[in-house]
């Protein structure tokens, strides 16, 4: 049942109604799900329907059920939990609050459903579906509904998305709300850590995850903890000395803090509940350390949605309301997920029963397999945390006598010290010596090269921009300076992390390798850059910090137009000629337009969206918000947009214009940003170690490697991180506009999803969408 979203201007959702409802826990995004369920609803000529308080609201009905308009879901993007109210039923659990519901919906024709919750409110659901034509017949029997109505409303159909910040569902990479959890967790992690690192103290952090490990098992990743407790993973039986002994050795090389991450639900080998009280109490009795104990409780539950929450949220939507349309008689109830960077629908219970195999697995300490069924993400999670946290003796570590150099290229990007640190510590694990090389290529040529070790990289997680340093400088012209530097250090890999500049260094160095054997070694660049238009990758490293940079700039600016009402903002961001972050920004902040150069538009297109703004000052939504991409078009800039806006605006609207400029290339880290950096690069350091195996000539003694595929780029292509030759994606490059050929078909897709949410009087942008 796997599904790839399909161009949606043909279809038509004329005489269907669709009732929308956010049951079980509330979690951060829902807002944005509800929001593209109405407006593509809507958008496709369907009726939607709000259905307040749940399930609940739905046994009650009367203004329980109510349709709603475009501007019912204006301003609830960046609102957290969720507007249209949640709540415990127990009256739907009996078969007569079923019926009720059934007659409640039949009176306004719903029969499409597409219900925003856990597993419990989705298996609600799929009971509700096979139940319907037997509820319409008893109806029909009890003379509260005719046969006609019995057949014009034979079937209900019902699509499910998951909103829980557990991301304790199985058949989704991520549900939606477990990115923002993530932020409330890791800001209170940075602020704690400026505390702890001041006094000497121990933390014990308290995370949510009664069943599962997922915000404690990423948190941890996210933030470099010592130690994580989760459900699926007991420690093994005498972990009360090996943690002890973990960190009191960190504390004798002088790390200052220690961060102890404990998931609500974690028990030891024996099913015993593992506390952080009795975390803290060890800690105290046994090592004397000033310990403290945070419960974040229910702070994870609140606060904006991120941006990544928003997009996947509205992507959902949008592919739910396809779902609800192609449905037929015979069409299982689905759940819209996510694989990779792909939104797809699974069936419903087949995902609920994983779900709950999962809980017996555990039930029964068959904790192996319980890692397993949460999933391929989940397990690397946790592969990728244990080789990173607990380093082995040095006696007991492999001895390669390969040197490895890492180095970070182009401008800073958020994440890159993440991608450093899992470098840094795989290499050391795999055996290797590790070299950072300070400044990029330019630093490489005159020498800035020393070898790091595994604590020299401790807490480098959180840290924004580049410890190592990176500039923009290419290789060409020091090519013979580097060699030199590579034999004299002795070099036998390079690891790149950066940009479009790191991309075309590689192409430089392979090219070089005619001239120089020094370069005859396995190379691979991680992508990372904000402007995300590295060829090979859909996301790369330091994209999503900036994207939630200009989310919460947005906020900000709508939030001030709404209090001086009649304003449109129109935003630059960067990216060069990149749409991404105006795309997914305008997505994520719900603009009305936004101008990027892989979509292209024309003076007759900027006035119709003026037109439309005009219109919209009309309603009771009286702002705008317009992004732009710094590169988009060479004649129509910022000024001249700033300017034809307020002329043509005058007296309906006044305009301001803002230029976010390098603060998206600052900050800390998102926890997405350190998570993929980290996980990415730890994949790339084994690839190296692989290859060094594979090139190493014993009679040579040394290692030569010149084929095309040995110097790689590992991306996120889709729904694999994948290795792929940089001479093979040469013919996806467009070198002129520094950006990926494929991604100007990705972002128009990506488009199409913000055109049909956009202000209803601005989302006839594009002929195809008229």
């Amino acid at each position: 049942m796997d599904h790839q979203p399909k161009f949606f201007e043909n279809l038509s959702g004329t005489g269907k109604a669709i009732g929308v409802l956010t049951s079980g826990g509330d979690a951060q995004g829902m807002n944005a799900a509800v929001r593209a369920v109405v407006r593509m609803g809507i958008y496709v000529k369907a009726k939607v329907y709000f259905v307040y308080e749940g399930y609940q609201g739905m046994v009650d009905g009367g203004d329980n059920i109510v349709e709603v308009s475009w501007e019912s879901v204006s301003s609830i993007l960046q609102v957290g939990g969720t507007v249209i109210g949640s709540a415990r039923c127990k009256s739907f659990r009996t078969r007569e609050g079923r019926l009720q519901a059934a007659y409640n919906l039949v009176q306004r024709g719903i029969t499409n459903l597409c219900v925003i919750g856990g597993d419990g409110s989705l298996t609600g659901a799929n009971l509700f579906r096979e139940e319907w034509s037997g509820l319409l017949e008893e109806l029909a029997q009890k003379g509260k509904i005719d046969q006609e109505a019995v057949k014009k409303y034979a079937y209900l159909n019902i699509v499910g998305m998951v909103g829980s910040i557990d991301n304790d569902f199985c058949g989704t990479d991520m549900t939606i709300g477990t990115d923002s959890a993530l932020h409330r967790i890791i800001e209170v992690v940075d602020a704690i850590m400026t505390t702890a690192q001041s006094h000497q103290r121990t933390f014990v952090l308290e995370v949510m995850g009664r069943h599962c490990g997922y915000l404690a098992l990423v948190s941890a990743l996210a933030c470099g903890a010592d130690w994580v407790f989760i459900p699926e993973y007991p420690p093994e039986e005498g972990w009360e000395d090996s943690m002890c002994v973990k960190l009191s050795e960190n504390r004798a090389r002088k790390k200052r803090l220690n961060i102890i991450i404990v998931a609500e639900g974690a028990i030891d080998c024996h099913n015993k509940p593992i506390t952080s009280e009795k975390v803290k109490d060890l800690v105290v009795q046994r090592l004397g350390f000033d310990t403290r104990v945070t419960i974040l409780g229910h702070v994870q539950r609140g606060g904006t949605p991120s941006a990544f929450d928003r997009i996947l949220a509205s992507r959902m939507g949008v592919e739910a309301v396809l779902a609800l349309l192609e449905g037929t008689p015979d069409t299982p109830a689905c759940v819209v997920s996510l694989s990779g960077n792909q939104a797809v629908r699974l069936p419903l219970m087949e995902c609920v029963q994983m779900t709950q195999e999962v809980q017996k697995a555990m039930d029964e300490g068959r904790f192996v397999e319980a890692v397993r069924l949460r999933g391929r993400s989940f397990e690397n999670n946790l592969n990728t945390y244990k080789l990173l946290s607990h380093k082995k003796p040095d006696a007991e570590l492999p001895k390669t006598n390969f040197n490895v150099a890492v180095l970070n290229v182009g401008a800073p990007a958020a994440g890159m010290n993440a991608a450093v640190r899992a470098a840094v510590r795989v290499g050391i694990t795999e055996g290797h010596k590790m070299f950072a090389v300070i400044d990029g290529f330019e630093g490489f040529s005159r020498g800035k090269i020393k070898e790091i070790s595994w604590g020299d990289v401790g807490g480098w997680t959180g840290q924004g921009g580049s410890i190592l340093g990176t500039k923009r400088t290419l290789p060409a012209k020091y090519l013979e300076k580097i060699a030199d530097q590579m034999r004299t250090n002795n070099i036998n890999a390079l690891m790149v992390i950066g940009g479009f500049e790191a991309y075309l260094g590689l192409l430089e160095l392979s090219a070089a390798r005619e001239k120089y054997d020094e370069f005859c070694v396995p190379m691979v660049m991680v992508p990372a850059t904000v402007s995300n238009n590295v060829p090979g990758s859909d996301f790369s490293i330091g994209a999503d910090t900036a994207l939630n940079t200009i989310t919460d700039t947005c906020d900000r600016i709508k939030q001030s137009a709404s209090g001086t009402k009649r304003r449109v903002f129109i935003i630059e961001t960067m990216g060069g000629y990149c749409g991404y972050l105006a795309n997914m920004g305008a997505l994520a902040a719900g603009a009305d337009a936004a101008y990027i150069f892989e979509e292209q538009f024309d003076i007759r297109e900027l006035q119709a969206n003026v037109e439309h703004l005009t219109e919209k000052m009309k309603t009771s939504i009286q702002r705008g918000l317009v992004l732009r991409n710094e590169n988009c078009n060479e004649n129509y800039t910022t000024d001249f947009i700033y300017q034809l806006y307020s002329e043509e605006g005058k007296g309906v609207f006044d305009c301001r214009k803002n230029v976010l400029g390098h603060m998206q290339q600052g900050g800390a880290p998102s926890p997405f940003d350190r998570n993929f950096g980290t996980k990415i690069s730890a994949k790339a350091m084994q690839w190296i170690s692989k290859k060094l195996k594979e090139t190493y000539r014993k009679g040579a003694g040394k290692v030569f490697a010149n084929t095309d595929d040995s110097v790689c780029l590992l991306g996120m292509r889709r729904r694999n991180l994948v290795f792929q030759p940089v001479a093979e994606l040469k013919n996806e490059t467009d070198f002129v506009h520094r950006i990926p050929m494929e991604q100007c078909s990705q972002l128009q897709m990506q488009a199409k999803y913000r055109h049909s949410l956009a202000s209803e009087h601005c989302r006839v942008q594009k002929s195809y969408f008229n």
